[in-house]
């Protein structure tokens, strides 16, 4: 089954060095996960500062510079993951460098058909 990891964390938690270290820590865990059959994709965000929120109300487009909610934690990155279970996706989850200072979500991917195939 597939689960997306989403990573949450503060973007002032870390110092420029400590979040050049996690990337390294990161990098090296995708490469485990993908020996082992397990990597589907993962990736960094760019700061909360450079997004761009898109929503249509009544046939309108409103668009936003900013994330669509204020939160402590911010969407930092994820992985994509092929995994047995729910408890093969935590101990994967429990590895990524963040979660000792962030949060890490853990939502399994609804597969439905009609959507492209790689």
């Amino acid at each position: 089954m597939k689960y997306m990891l989403l990573v949450y964390l503060n973007e002032q938690a870390m110092s420029d060095a400590e979040r050049q270290e996690c990337y390294v820590k990161s990098a090296q865990l995708a490469q485990d996960l993908s020996t082992n059959g397990k990597y589907i994709s993962a990736g960094p965000l760019h700061p909360v500062a450079t997004a761009t929120s898109v929503r249509v109300r009544e046939g309108k487009r409103l668009v936003t510079d900013g994330p669509f909610a204020e939160t402590r934690e911010q969407l930092g990155g994820y992985y994509l993951i092929d995994a047995k279970n729910l408890d093969e996706a935590i101990a994967i989850a429990e590895r990524i460098p963040v979660a000792r200072l962030g949060t890490i979500e853990i939502r399994p991917v609804l597969e439905i058909s009609g959507l492209p195939t790689n």
